[in-house]
């Protein structure tokens, strides 16, 4: 089960945001790893572009308590951050920053920012609900920050579309098959993709592993691992990432595009 902190946040935010909710447009989409350096930021960025290209307006939130790099990847300045906000300072409206990418929003998060571990935490959980309230944008995707500390188990807590990215890294592996068995406890449903593989099928032949590794440990049966698609390793994201340009922008033809395009089309399939 989540912590204490993350299963109170969790049950706050459905007792006081249930009517909220029902009367959103919003799509919340929690996107996450159990490892650093997988590459999620870079894949939430680029499937907001892409998303945007399809017609969705998209508010990216940049939920890596201290090590936000979003701001980087859209390569802007934005003058106010999430922390604006839950400190009182700045509205809503006022934290959230466009990008040079039609209907793409960035609320950011603050590098090398340290949080008092002593305020509650249920502001992260607060935030996220307040943008959905909104009602002004089609989806909602959290990138979160790696690892399963309690920032990122409360940003986990209240999202019912999770897709974790990983690597075929052992490490990785076995950070991401944690994060299974965490979400199984209370979740049904976790998205699978990996970044940096030479094909589709060796990202579903890892995934089915992973799977059948929470079958024989007894995960819980009603929890269903789904993998949606791979993403290769290529030259170009690295260096439009150096750019501070979004891969998907820059080289729309390519491989790993149309690969990350294939994600998009499962992804919209099973959120709801």
């Amino acid at each position: 089960m989540f912590d204490a902190i993350s299963s109170q946040a969790s049950k706050l935010v459905k007792l006081t945001n249930r009517v909220k909710k029902n009367y959103s447009k919003t799509k919340l989409i929690t996107i996450t790893s159990g490892k650093g350096g997988v590459g999620k930021s870079t894949f939430t960025a680029n499937m907001a572009f892409l998303l945007s290209k399809r017609g969705f307006k998209v508010a990216v939130l940049d939920a890596d308590i201290g090590l936000a790099n979003m701001q980087v990847l859209f390569d802007i300045k934005p003058q106010n951050t999430l922390f604006e906000y839950i400190d009182g300072t700045k509205t809503l409206d006022e934290v959230i920053s466009s990008t040079i990418y039609p209907n793409v929003y960035l609320i950011a998060g603050r590098s090398g920012y340290q949080y008092s571990t002593n305020k509650n935490t249920f502001v992260f959980s607060r935030i996220v609900k307040d943008i959905i309230s909104l009602n002004n944008f089609d989806i909602l995707l959290v990138d979160t920050g790696a690892g399963l500390n309690e920032y990122v188990k409360e940003f986990l807590s209240i999202s019912d579309n999770v897709l974790a990215i990983t690597t075929t890294d052992p490490s990785a592996l076995t950070d991401v098959y944690s994060l299974m068995k965490m979400l199984s406890l209370e979740k049904s449903k976790l998205m699978l993709s990996f970044n940096h593989t030479r094909n589709y099928q060796i990202g579903e032949t890892i995934a089915n592993s992973l799977i059948n590794l929470g079958k024989k440990n007894s995960l819980n049966t009603d929890f269903m691992v789904e993998y949606i698609g791979n993403v290769s390793t290529s030259a170009n994201i690295s260096t439009t990432g150096r750019l501070r340009k979004l891969f998907a922008n820059e080289f729309s033809s390519d491989e790993t595009t149309k690969q990350l395009q294939v994600i998009i089309d499962k992804l919209l399939k099973n959120i709801h």
